[in-house]
């Protein structure tokens, strides 16, 4: 018994270190119209970019494999069992009134081709942000100027809605961009000057925030280690991005360790 839980723990051990030696640090080849808006992997080979209208998937050293123009505004996203889940939004961002028009975009994950829609109506002010985790997509997105929480919306496999959260997360500008769950925690990147990222715990009930920029993606790859995308203008070009790697630091809630 003890000699198949040793084997176990090690298989484990090396399965979360490959992972995390198969993605560092890297430059999304080309430049794009619109700014990224968020990165996943399927945790092997594949980078998912999503530059607002167009869909990009790059090896894991950022050489462009297939690329899509896509609805104006892509989101987000995420990876599940070969598709990629992109949160949109049809309608207004952050209207108090909730004039949204909110989705979630299904990929397929080798090709690109959009596979199904789910109509998210219950992402009051804009989808913009998913994540997936213990059998559920976590939906995030907008808020109004003065509100103070934000919400995060569940829904099972099927894209059923079951319950808004509340996270008493204080006010962060334009809502939530960015979502991923990793080491027991939900991380959520946001907007502001300076940018806001967001920790909770897994129920979404204690909220942790510190100053860091994750708001144009966060990737989880290994235990404490992430990539967090960053992105810049050049003129008569257009959009770029890249990803950094990161860890994770009990004061500053991550920092970044590396950048190229």
């Amino acid at each position: 018994m003890k000699t198949t839980l040793a084997l176990l723990t090690t298989l484990i051990l090396f399965t979360t270190t490959a992972f995390a030696d198969n993605f560092q640090a890297v430059t999304c080849e080309g430049t794009y119209p619109r700014h990224l808006q968020g990165v996943c992997t399927d945790e092997q080979d594949a980078v998912f970019w999503s530059f607002t209208t167009k869909l990009v998937k790059t090896d894991r050293h950022g050489k462009i494999v297939k690329q899509v123009d896509v609805a104006n505004h892509h989101g987000d996203l995420c990876f599940h069992k070969g598709k990629v889940y992109v949160a949109l939004n049809l309608g207004k961002f952050n209207d108090p009134n909730g004039n949204a028009d909110s989705w979630v975009y299904v990929y397929d994950a080798g090709d690109l081709a959009l596979l199904a829609k789910h109509k998210t109506s219950e992402v009051f002010h804009g989808a913009g942000g998913i994540a997936f985790h213990d059998g559920k997509f976590m939906v995030v997105g907008g808020l109004p100027d003065n509100v103070k929480e934000n919400f995060v919306y569940e829904y099972d496999p099927d894209f059923q809605f079951v319950k808004k959260h509340v996270l008493a997360s204080g006010h962060t500008h334009l809502g939530i961009q960015t979502a991923a769950f990793a080491d027991g925690h939900w991380w959520f990147g946001c907007y502001g000057d300076p940018q806001i990222l967001l920790k909770a715990d897994a129920s979404l009930k204690q909220v942790e925030r510190f100053e860091f920029d994750c708001s144009l993606g966060i990737v989880p790859v290994g235990e404490g280690k992430f990539l967090v995308a960053r992105g810049e203008f050049i003129k008569d070009k257009g959009f770029t991005g890249r990803l950094v790697l990161a860890e994770a630091d009990q004061e500053r809630g991550l920092k970044v360790v590396e950048s190229r």
